[in-house]
C-alpha cells in the first residue's frame, strides 16, 4: 500500500512539474515586449500618453476660445444696448423732411392726370 501511495505521489509531483513548466513557457511568451501581449500593452500605453497630451492641448484651446467668445459676447451685448438706446431716441425726433416740405410749399397739392384710352383718341381724331 505504501508503494502504491509513493508511486501516486511521484506521478502527482511529475504532473505538477510539467504543469509548472507549461505555465512558465506561456508566461514568458505573454510578457515578451516584441511579439506578445507585452508589446501590445506597451503600444497601448504609448497611445494613452499621446491621447492625454492631445486632450490637454484641446482643453487649453477650448478654454482660450471660451474666454474669447465670452468677451465678444459681452461686446455684442453692449453694442445691442447702445443700438436700442439710439433707436429709442430716433423715435423721439420729429420728421425733418416732412417739416421742410410744409415750410417751402404749403399750398401745393397733389395733381392727378387722367390718360385717354385708345378708343377716346380714335373718337377725337374723327
Amino acid at each position: 500500500m505504501d508503494l502504491i501511495a509513493d508511486i501516486l505521489m511521484v506521478a502527482g509531483t511529475f504532473g505538477a512539474a510539467v504543469y509548472c513548466y507549461v505555465l512558465a513557457a506561456r508566461l514568458k511568451n505573454f510578457s515578451t515586449l516584441e511579439s506578445g501581449m507585452g508589446g501590445a500593452i506597451a503600444v497601448l500605453s504609448a497611445q494613452v500618453d499621446d491621447m492625454t497630451k492631445a486632450l490637454d492641448k484641446a482643453r487649453g484651446a477650448a478654454t482660450g476660445s471660451a474666454a474669447r467668445l465670452e468677451g465678444l459676447t459681452g461686446r455684442a451685448e453692449m453694442a445691442a444696448a447702445r443700438l436700442e438706446v439710439m433707436l429709442a431716441t430716433l423715435h423721439d425726433l420729429p420728421d425733418s423732411r416732412a417739416d421742410a416740405r410744409r415750410d417751402v410749399e404749403p399750398d401745393r397739392r397733389l395733381r392727378f392726370m387722367r390718360r385717354r384710352s385708345a378708343q377716346e383718341d380714335l373718337e377725337a381724331a374723327e
